[in-house]
């Protein structure tokens, strides 16, 4: 049973993120899930104004835990270990709010993004429902330390991967995984599922059309890029002239996890075996299209 009473705290910080090889690479594919880590500083606790269920409800809780077979079937997958709410891999590296530091901040720092305006920044001003994290204004370096400490080998080894799979291959899908919450007033006509394309720009439609016919496939409503077309890491690597593509996935929450108590459902072993299948699906198919 989950007890949400407190976030995972790590004695000794583990590493910003696990990565989890297949024996053989089968496919041109990758799967990743930047914002389902846990481990949360006891330092960084302490000095929340939020108590540790709150904190949490920024995750995409679990989604690790759902894709945890894909390796078996071929295709790695990589999984950030800190928590978003701490520093979000999801966004450009320098995208900071200027108003949660005590000094002027670096020229190189993007601090006019819509993401920033909205306190949702590399390190998060706010949660998604708009409390403030912090008690105090915070220096630039312990941000830079987060971003150097986490961010950096977490994409540090994504660019790996998708480098890696593209010289071996022609050609790589990233299939960047997260989750969302149920939104106030959704009908029963809501999506299970919202594939994120960036409209296009960033996967080939054909792949983004045999991922949604894996998922429909399976029983699962879908809809595309709204109102989730893609972060960072989709629109920064999504390259299809270079035959790298991304497609951004994104699971409803209600499907397999108490959003309320940060818990695991029963729904979660069925979910994640329809992973399981979509991912031996993916992995089987030919995907040599891609290449550009």
């Amino acid at each position: 049973m989950d007890l949400p009473i407190q976030a995972p705290v790590e004695a000794d910080s583990p590493p910003p993120f696990l990565l989890e090889r297949p024996v053989k690479q089968a496919a041109p594919i990758i799967f990743a899930s930047p914002h389902s880590g846990r481990h949360y500083p006891a330092a960084f606790l302490a000095e929340s104004r939020l108590d540790p269920v709150a904190l949490r409800r920024s995750e995409d809780g679990f989604v690790e835990e759902l894709f945890a077979d894909v390796p078996a079937h071929g295709a790695p997958l990589l999984a950030a270990t800190f928590p978003r709410v701490y520093c979000d891999a999801n966004r450009e590296p320098w995208e900071l709010d200027p108003g949660m530091f005590d000094g002027p901040l670096p020229d190189f720092v993007n601090s006019a993004s819509p993401r920033v305006g909205a306190g949702l920044g590399t390190i998060a001003r706010v949660v998604a429902s708009g409390e403030a994290v912090y008690r105090r204004r915070l220096s630039f370096d312990e941000a830079a330390s987060r971003i150097r400490a986490l961010w950096e080998p977490y994409h540090t080894a994504l660019s790996g991967l998708i480098e890696e799979t593209t010289r071996r291959f022609g050609c790589c899908l990233l299939i960047d995984c997260h989750s969302m919450p149920s939104l106030p007033g959704e009908s029963s006509r809501a999506a299970d599922m919202i594939l994120g394309d960036a409209h296009g720009t960033a996967a080939a439609p054909r792949a983004t059309r045999m991922l949604e016919e894996s998922l429909t496939g399976l029983g699962y409503r879908l809809r595309r890029n709204d109102p989730y077309a893609g972060g960072y890491v989709t629109r920064h690597y999504g390259r299809p002239r270079d035959g790298v593509h991304v497609i951004q996935l994104e699971i409803a929450r209600s499907l397999y996890m108490d959003e309320r108590r940060i818990q695991r459902l029963p729904g979660l072993v069925s979910l994640r075996a329809d992973m399981k299948r979509m991912a031996k699906g993916l992995v089987e198919a030919d995907w040599s299209f891609l290449r550009p």
